[in-house]
């Protein structure tokens, strides 16, 4: 399917049903990944203070949507890898869209690490670029790095929910 504001709006239309679609099963997988998805990146780049990390930079005030909307978009989209409970806990072989939308919200979640991570307590930023190109270049970076997580994460979000309405999965009988 071409990407026209038509077909976009199709995606989105189908993607609102399977959430509406989900059983209870779906929603505790996504608030379970949620949770620990925020918890790994939170404590990781120190947005929750924690003794094992530490952070040179602090926090700035996007960092906290960033986060937290990034938890929830790979909450919902580690759920939908879910078949509903009467067809059996994982889904089937994944076709090549759907490796595509995979590596979508893993690129997403990766990129969500660095957007709302210390610029300078970044171990690959600090060795590409040293302490000072850090701060120049890579802090101004995270912006970018955080609005590509978010829509990263959203577009494969969007596109394996409206796949489950418009190629769901056969149930054996």
């Amino acid at each position: 399917m071409a990407w026209t504001p038509q077909a976009a709006q199709e995606r989105l239309t189908l993607a609102a049903r399977a959430l509406k679609l989900w059983g209870p099963r779906q929603y505790r997988v996504a608030v379970l990944v949620a949770v620990g998805f925020a918890a790994l990146i939170g404590v990781a780049t120190v947005i929750i203070p924690n003794p094992w990390f530490s952070r040179e930079i602090a926090t700035v005030w996007w960092n906290y949507p960033v986060w937290i909307l990034t938890a929830i978009g790979a909450g919902l989209l580690a759920a939908t890898y879910m078949r509903p409970a009467a067809q059996g806990a994982l889904a089937e072989e994944e076709a090549p869209a759907e490796r595509k939308a995979t590596r979508m919200g893993i690129a997403g979640g990766v990129l969500s690490w660095f957007a709302v991570g210390c610029p300078v307590c970044n171990k690959i930023a600090l060795l590409a670029l040293g302490y000072s190109g850090a701060i120049t270049w890579f802090a101004p970076l995270q912006p970018i790095l955080a609005v590509a997580a978010l829509v990263l994460t959203g577009v494969a979000l969007v596109w394996r929910l409206s796949g489950q309405i418009a190629c769901p999965v056969r149930v054996a009988a």
